[in-house]
């Protein structure tokens, strides 16, 4: 006797559609999915997406920033130096000795000469003068400013790009979107940040002091934050903040050209796999060093343009003290714009541009150090830099 189950005999109803067959093949055993395989038969294997870690880019930052301002510290106390006034008086003295002209009645050829002269002097002079270590001084609060502060640019910029982009912008990035970005990133690191470095500067530019009183100022870093709460009160703090804020220009500058190189790399290296050819040395050579390159490159194109406002924050900060018609002592420079003109009035144009060659030397370097390795932790760490 033959046994038929009854949905064998039973014929379909009118207006059932037949169930259309899981296009993700699954086992049989399991109901896992299984993985695609190719011509071949071997397994297909997908790239998964990194995920969007925000406490990520602020590690990347900060091991970025110690990196980069540690290695670069020697450059950092020798274009403190050059922006200072103590320091030009010193130099101008010195080209008076030697008989040369001011700088107003040279070339801009011998300018410049002048200037690279002079800053590998002084950098030679620091540690026969004042011994090695005059070189990494300030350095412990350099580090106590540079970890904090990149770590809060570069989180406020890597999470506010995803933000804006998400939010305004359908997810997709854009040059409006890294301007924004970049933008708020400044302005909330020089907030937070503003009274780190005036304690590094002052202690930097201390044995100017040591010259003229004959002993040092600060002991410290704790001892010269509370001279200057002491004398100054606590806005004393953030003396320089209007240039620091005018300093957001650069740092959006260079994050938007940054972004922008990225995108070009990226485009290029999409072009040479849908090319198919074999990538050329050139090819390699602009893989492994194309944004350590644009890392750079963003941020020499942005100090050069911007770099006046640090000699204008520096001295600020100083904030060196003259007598005025009734013999009081009071403050040379009380404000951003008062400043810049009694830069231009009393040393000329040259002068906004002083420490600009140590600077680049230290900066366009740190650059790519930075965010090299700003880039080699994200990857590490599971995630990028993209939205």
């Amino acid at each position: 006797m033959t046994f038929t189950s009854a949905a064998q005999g039973r014929s379909p109803s009118v207006g059932t559609s037949p169930i259309a067959p899981n296009p993700i093949p699954q086992s049989r055993e399991t109901g896992e999915a299984l993985p695609e395989k190719g011509q071949d038969g071997t397994p297909v294997t997908v790239k998964q997406a990194p995920v969007a870690k925000p406490w990520a880019h602020f590690v990347a930052g900060a091991l970025g920033g110690m990196t980069a301002a540690t290695l670069t510290s020697p450059l950092d106390v020798l274009k403190t130096r050059l922006q200072s006034d103590f320091y030009q008086h010193q130099l101008a003295a010195s080209r008076a000795a030697r008989g040369v002209p001011p700088l107003s009645e040279l070339s801009f050829y011998r300018t410049s000469l002048l200037h690279i002269r002079e800053t590998f002097q002084i950098l030679l002079a620091i540690p026969k003068v004042e011994g090695p270590r005059a070189l990494f001084k300030g350095l412990g609060p350099n580090l106590i400013g540079v970890v904090p502060a990149r770590a809060i640019n570069f989180f406020a910029y890597g999470n506010g790009k995803r933000i804006i982009s998400q939010n305004f912008n359908d997810g997709k990035e854009a040059a409006w979107v890294h301007l924004l970005a970049a933008a708020q990133a400044g302005i909330v690191t020089g907030t937070a940040t503003n009274p780190i470095w005036l304690v590094k500067t002052r202690l930097q530019l201390d044995k100017s002091h040591a010259e003229r009183a004959g002993g040092r100022q600060y002991k410290n870093a704790l001892d010269c934050t509370m001279q200057t709460v002491r004398a100054e009160g606590i806005k004393g703090l953030y003396r320089g903040l209007t240039a620091s804020y005018l300093g957001v220009t650069e740092s959006t500058m260079q994050w938007v050209l940054y972004e922008q190189m990225k995108s070009w790399l990226a485009n290029r290296e999409e072009r040479l796999l849908a090319s198919g050819r074999q990538p050329t040395a050139w090819d390699e050579t602009v893989a492994w060093t194309g944004r350590l390159g644009a890392a750079g490159g963003a941020k020499f194109i942005a100090a050069l343009v911007t770099y006046p406002h640090e000699v204008v924050r520096t001295r600020l900060r100083q904030a060196p003290v003259t007598t005025s018609a009734t013999g009081k002592p009071q403050l040379k420079y009380t404000g951003l714009v008062q400043c810049f003109k009694l830069i231009w009035k009393e040393e000329g144009m040259a002068a906004l541009y002083g420490g600009l060659t140590p600077h680049m030397l230290r900066v366009v370097p740190s650059a790519a150090i930075m965010f090299g390795m700003y880039e080699a932790v994200l990857k590490f760490l599971g995630t990028d830099s993209k939205v």
